[in-house]
């Protein structure tokens, strides 16, 4: 797919980005050899490539589910300026 270089500037402005005059074309080329590249990766066929979430056949290493802090709410809350049953009371900052 290539792009123009109005739609280059078009999309410059979309995004909110100034770009030098003589940089245009090199931008336009760049964008267009990306959307190529998308284009022929869509173009390959995956049906019964089940998805994966690693690329290698790792097992993850997962920690106990144990806990290692004890509670110190109390401590916190002892220098929170408003606490009330247990919550910290902040001011209403949405009407």
């Amino acid at each position: 797919m290539a792009l123009t270089r109005s739609d280059v500037e078009k999309i410059a402005h979309l995004a909110r980005l100034a770009l030098d005059e003589e940089d245009i074309p090199r931008y336009t080329r760049t964008l267009s050899d990306i959307l190529d590249l998308v284009a022929q990766m869509n173009a390959v066929d995956t049906h019964g490539v089940e998805p994966m979430a690693h690329p290698l056949d790792e097992v993850q290493r997962l920690r106990p589910d144990e806990v290692t802090e004890g509670d110190q709410r109390d401590k916190f809350q002892a220098i929170a300026p408003l606490v009330q049953d247990g919550l910290y009371l902040v001011p209403k900052v949405i009407e």
